[in-house]
């Protein structure tokens, strides 16, 4: 970008003198006739340079530099004055009023030409060193991470932000790992897909996310990696939110909404429909055919009213995923089966390994619910004709790790729908609200449960050849 070079002049003959001595320059030059003009001028560019005449009619140019330094917006742009007076009074007026140079006319172009490119370097530096230190200011209180880095991925800054959230040390200490390896010793990537670009993440539709997965005395924590902008010779600056408030508010909006759907309207429709038929059919039928509709009908508030108390539980419990409480996979069975009759999947088979009986899954019961209720709604939500084939198995994977694995028969997904389906964030939630077909918006917490205890998720059309999508989920065993 040019350095901009303002001249205010009421001469028109020095005008094009100046005009014709800086064209070839690379300038953008810019003219004022008059004091007045040339204050406003000032104001519209903020220009890197300010060549005033000192000899003009009613407002001189002592007066226009002492208004120029009583404009907080103008004091620190470079003044070179131009006069013909040689005499010590002026040039001690001059700098009385705050004019940084002076030159003598006729002007020397050699000597003009040196002193402008001066000026304009020392005007460059000085707004770079005044950026640096308002940016400064801002990121060492800001409540966001930021980092620089340079193109081999090693830190330029940290902020104390980052330096907290990367466990690094406090202050200005030089920190000579890369990124990437600072940040795995603390966090688990997550998606793996959207950082296989690393560091260039701008094209990715997934944000990229730190996880740091929950234990015995810590809550999961989430941080967002988004690139800010890019910096001088390809360095670049990332910003690192906390998002953990947010994942968890959309989780509880999700469990709710599944909860609620659930839980609730199941039972509730039976009692509507026992009340509708006693309301109208009552005088018509035997007593005994009454009393059994009453009593079925009471059963059915009953359990709604307890249901209603287990989604106030849901609701204020802290932590879905509760690791320490642990889900016994024996149950896994009774369990999906209850959630595939209350969605009226009819084909359903599940399979446990006998090895992993006396076991515990790292999630608690709810988690475990909650992933099935999305699995198996999935499954029928897109099947062609809402009649799914799911299989269920669990059987030992690696490292401490069960492998869930949910297979249906419905539709094959494209490539960008598997990777959309467990964006973990809100941004992604728009791909699954009907405007592009998906998976569903419940998977993206699906993961969410799974990555904040450790573990690992994937993706895929199944393998046969056949339409149809698989689920792998690798939960910790206790």
């Amino acid at each position: 970008m040019s350095s901009i070079i303002l001249i205010i002049d009421d001469e028109v003959i020095a005008r094009e003198s100046l005009e014709a001595l800086l064209a070839g320059e690379g300038y953008q030059l810019e003219f004022a006739v008059n004091g007045p003009e040339g204050l406003a001028r000032a104001g519209e560019l903020a220009p890197d340079v300010i060549l005033l005449d000192v000899m003009m009619p009613g407002m001189d140019g002592f007066e226009v530099c002492r208004r120029l330094r009583a404009d907080a917006r103008l004091a620190e742009v470079p003044v070179l004055i131009i006069t013909a007076l040689d005499d010590r009074e002026s040039r001690l007026e001059g700098m009385r009023a705050g004019a940084d140079d002076f030159i003598s006319k006729p002007f020397d172009s050699l000597e003009l030409s040196i002193r402008l490119q001066a000026m304009t370097r020392l005007n460059r530096y000085r707004r770079l060193l005044a950026e640096r230190t308002r940016l400064a200011w801002v990121l060492e209180r800001a409540w966001d991470g930021y980092v620089i880095l340079d193109v081999h991925d090693h830190f330029l800054y940290a902020n104390p932000q980052a330096r907290l959230y990367l466990n690094l040390p406090a202050g200005e200490a030089p920190l000579a790992d890369p990124f990437l390896e600072v940040a795995r010793r603390h966090y688990r990537l997550e998606p793996e897909s959207a950082w296989a670009g690393w560091p260039d993440i701008t094209r990715s539709k997934t944000p990229c996310c730190l996880v740091r997965p929950e234990t015995a005395t810590a809550q999961v924590f989430w941080l967002q990696v988004e690139q800010f902008q890019t910096v001088a010779e390809g360095g670049r600056v990332f910003q690192l939110r906390d998002v953990t408030r947010q994942i968890a508010a959309r989780g509880d909006v999700r469990k709710f909404h599944n909860m609620f759907s659930h839980k609730l309207l199941t039972p509730l429709s039976h009692i509507y429909t026992g009340l509708e038929l006693l309301a109208h059919e009552a005088p018509f039928m035997p007593a005994a055919e009454v009393s059994n509709f009453a009593a079925q009908t009471f059963q059915g508030a009953k359990r709604l009213r307890a249901e209603i108390d287990d989604v106030l539980l849901y609701i204020t419990a802290p932590v879905l995923a509760k690791p320490e409480e642990g889900f016994g996979i024996t149950h896994l069975e009774a369990l999906a089966q209850t959630i595939g009759g209350d969605l009226k999947c009819e084909a359903l088979t599940v399979q446990v390994a006998e090895e992993l009986h006396p076991c515990r899954l790292a999630l608690s019961p709810q988690a475990i619910e909650l992933i099935l209720w999305e699995a198996l709604e999935n499954a029928k939500k897109f099947h062609p004709q809402k009649k799914p084939r799911v299989e269920v198995q669990i059987g030992r994977a690696y490292n401490g790790l069960a492998s869930l694995r949910i297979q249906d028969d419905g539709l094959s997904l494209s490539p960008e729908q598997l990777a959309w389906a467990w964006t973990p964030y809100v941004q992604g939630e728009k791909y699954f609200t009907g405007e592009l077909p998906g998976m569903g918006l419940g998977l993206s917490l699906v993961a969410a449960l799974v990555w904040q205890v450790g573990g690992k998720v994937n993706l895929a059309n199944r393998p046969d050849g056949k339409p149809g999508v698989v689920a792998e989920l690798f939960v910790p065993l206790q």
